[in-house]
């Protein structure tokens, strides 16, 4: 599917299982940790110098979630128990076409915001229902660099280029 940058509106992100690899680790004192991979923060990057809005919307409420996102300098919405109507308020106060708004998600709770979204894509480990449903079935599994792998082989995008420009 060949797919050009510019017609993208916003990209938005689930957290676990796309950005993570899905895992939970937790310490003998309760606190979780995750697992991310560093490649999509440079994708972040790119994404910033392209004038491309990012969000991550999760249905978690997480500090972790919180925590990453403030590294990577993107919004994030938390504690969502409808992806759909996050997602469409988000679209309101930011005026962004739905048709135009990418979201990629990994497992069953995105399956309707995904529907509801112009294009979708997902990590190679998600959910066979996802995976169906998808515009886009990234290679990569979650946590291993997916946005880095959307950005630089679906969208072509030549972050050498990219990030030199001033």
């Amino acid at each position: 599917m060949k797919i050009s940058i510019d017609k993208i509106h916003a990209f938005i992100f689930d957290f676990d299982g796309v950005m993570t690899n899905n895992l939970v680790y937790i310490d003998q004192d309760g606190k979780e940790t995750v697992r991310c991979n560093r490649a999509d923060g440079l994708a972040f990057d790119v994404l910033r110098k392209l004038n491309k809005p990012a969000f991550i919307v999760s249905t978690e409420q997480s500090q972790v979630v919180a925590m990453r996102a403030k590294k990577l300098r993107i919004p994030v919405i938390q504690g969502v128990s409808d992806k759909v109507k996050a997602v469409q308020r988000l679209a309101i106060n930011n005026s962004f076409n739905l048709k135009n708004i990418l979201y990629v998600g990994n497992d069953l709770n995105d399956y309707h915001v995904m529907k509801f979204c112009g294009l979708s894509a997902c990590p190679s480990d998600s959910h066979t229902k996802i995976k169906e449903l998808s515009d886009i079935m990234l290679k990569t599994k979650g946590g291993e660099g997916v946005v880095r792998e959307l950005l630089e082989n679906i969208f072509n995008i030549n972050f050498i280029k990219i990030l030199q420009e001033n």
